[in-house]
């Protein structure tokens, strides 16, 4: 029991250190060597848990990834209450939630889709999932306003639910390039006029 204890241990240890160096520093650049050393366990204990570092980058964003996502932009979408206000509440609170580290190195997300999402079928096809996840929580959302009347009937719910994924996964890139808020500020002040046209 101990022994299984250890193990798993192990395999959290790896795929933290794993996910904070692809964030920092890049998926491609990050060996295994150089996640081995940041655990500070042998190399032999990368190789008890994983096959290659695609099979670990693989549980990263199934894993560690996916469940971000789902935690700040996903699951509050499905709470009770006034659908505009949690479509609003969602979008606005979660970008001033942010932390200066998160804000320096952007959204996991968005920095795997733009270094790995266009080689490799395995990631495209995981994080995809992790988009078309939050994608169905947003029209959901939409479609719940457009019943109890706070969301106009005339919005494509599809169109609303893509158009804030991408302007939001947009701004976290365009975050990095800046070392103030000043950039954020707008960016909410453009967000606030959008929502407002899908208010009923």
């Amino acid at each position: 029991m101990k022994q299984a204890l250890k193990s798993e241990l192990s395999k959290q240890l790896i795929l933290n250190e794993a996910f904070k160096l692809f964030y920092e520093d890049g998926f491609k650049t990050t060996s295994i060597e150089k996640i081995m050393k940041a655990t500070t366990l042998t190399k032999g204990a990368f190789y008890h848990h994983y096959a290659n570092k695609k099979e670990l980058g693989l549980e990263v964003i199934t894993k560690k990834v996916q469940s971000r996502v789902q935690k700040r932009m996903v699951y509050p979408l499905y709470q009770n209450g006034n659908a505009y206000t949690i479509l609003e509440d969602t979008f606005l609170n979660s970008l001033k939630s942010f932390s200066i580290y998160e804000k320096k190195h952007g959204c996991p997300t968005n920095n795997l889709i733009n270094e790995i999402g266009d080689n490799e079928k395995v990631y495209q096809k995981a994080l995809k999932n992790i988009i078309e996840e939050w994608k169905t929580a947003l029209k959901d959302l939409i479609e719940r306003g457009k019943v109890e009347n706070s969301i106009k009937q005339d919005i494509s719910s599809a169109a609303a639910a893509i158009y804030l994924i991408s302007a939001f996964e947009g701004i976290r890139g365009i975050r990095k390039l800046y070392d103030d808020d000043l950039v954020i500020n707008e960016y909410l002040n453009g967000l606030s006029i959008y929502l407002k046209q899908l208010k009923q």
